[in-house]
């Protein structure tokens, strides 16, 4: 990979935009490399969680400003298929299989954001500065859009996205935007305690879980739900590492997955 360092270590896959010479900022071949190297770890059964960060001063300083300058000579229908590219990374990032933690240093801005909003888990350094900065260069964070606003939360989007203001790691975590916000320091230390408490949890668990709250978050609670949602815990029940986590937990010995 050019613009990423992918780093695997039994179980957990660690990703890194590195382009540390401009802040990671992504470009086409960002977007593309993001997309191929998701889909294929999302589909490796050996891994049980991704981190996803980036080398250098930054996390992701949003989109380079040599692929800014070429898209602005692009026509509507180029406009078109780089948003759709961007479009579908963030779509796959969003629905990997796998939980995905996000390890956020420096500065988040613009698309970075986005990359931000699409992992399950997001720890940030305090002293992180967030921008949704599309506003002052007469743009909008459409893509970045839908996950933002589930992410943040309607009203503080109606905030950020129209007035373009950074706000801070703190502010971050007070929006539940960000769950946790340590000093730099301990960033690493906090990041693998979360990948430790996931990979000790059942894989099959772990991976419906995840499933389950992008499938109801939003829906009424209807007795279609209903009934969903007992199939789903029946079929867990009865499958075998539901069985094994029951009987682990009832003769007080660790399941399967913890002693492989």
């Amino acid at each position: 990979m050019d613009t990423l360092d992918i780093q695997i270590h039994g179980p957990v896959a660690r990703v890194f935009l590195n382009r540390p010479e401009v802040r990671n900022a992504f470009n086409d071949g960002v977007i593309a490399e993001l997309t191929a190297t998701f889909t294929q770890l999302g589909a490796d059964k050996t891994l049980r969680a991704i981190v996803l960060g980036g080398h250098g001063k930054a996390f992701c300083a949003g989109a380079d400003l040599s692929w800014m300058r070429t898209m602005a000579g692009y026509t509507w229908d180029q406009n078109r298929a780089d948003a759709e590219a961007l479009a579908q990374m963030l779509w796959t990032l969003w629905s990997c299989p796998l939980p995905v933690v996000g390890r956020v240093h420096g500065d988040c801005y613009a698309g970075g954001l986005g990359l931000a909003a699409v992992c399950d888990v997001l720890v940030a350094a305090e002293g992180v500065q967030f921008c949704l900065s599309e506003a002052r260069l007469g743009l909008l964070p459409a893509t970045i859009g839908p996950y933002v606003v589930k992410a943040m939360g309607e009203q503080a989007a109606r905030r950020y996205f129209v007035t373009a203001e950074r706000f801070d790691a703190q502010r971050a975590l007070q929006l539940g935007f960000v769950h946790e916000c340590v000093p730099v320091e301990t960033l690493d230390s906090t990041v693998d305690q979360i990948v430790a408490t996931l990979v000790a949890n059942g894989p099959a668990a772990v991976k419906a879980c995840k499933q389950l709250v992008q499938d109801v978050a939003g829906r009424a609670i209807t007795a279609d739900l209903r009934a969903e949602t007992a199939r789903r815990i029946a079929d867990i029940r009865a499958s075998d590492e539901g069985r094994e986590g029951v009987q682990a937990f009832l003769n007080k010995r660790e399941p399967a997955w913890r002693t492989a």
